[in-house]
């Protein structure tokens, strides 16, 4: 079982910067695949960036990319989101979770591919 913290949200304005950390407990996430999901009041939760448990390579949805980065520290046991140039669309409560080494690149987008989930950190942006 891997558990999963995540904190850092808050209340900014248009244009500030946040950077979300995630906290994995129980097992090493080294062997992740790891992510950011986020969901907006009344809307389905969506991808917001993975990155594999190998080699590092990162995937972002259209909507945060060049805005977003996201990074792990594998010692440390640790996923980080970096959020720069936020928008008043990025409010959202967002997910750290994480999904087994064998899934796919295409597979990296799909909530239901991700193994465990923290309980979520909320972001708001106001204009």
């Amino acid at each position: 079982q891997v558990q999963l913290v995540e904190s850092g949200g808050g209340l900014v304005q248009a244009g500030a910067s946040l950077r979300l950390s995630c906290a994995a407990s129980g097992r090493t996430i080294s062997s992740y695949n790891m992510a950011w999901f986020r969901q907006a009041p009344g809307k389905e939760r969506e991808f917001v960036a993975a990155i594999r448990w190998k080699g590092g390579a990162t995937y972002y949805a259209q909507s945060v990319l060049g805005r977003f980065t996201i990074s792990r520290d594998n010692a440390k046991n640790a996923v980080y989101l970096q959020m720069s140039s936020l928008k008043p669309e990025d409010t959202a409560i967002y997910y750290c979770a994480a999904g087994r080494s064998s899934l796919i690149v295409s597979s990296l987008r799909n909530t239901y591919e991700y193994d465990y989930w923290g309980q979520g950190t909320q972001v708001t942006v106001s204009t």
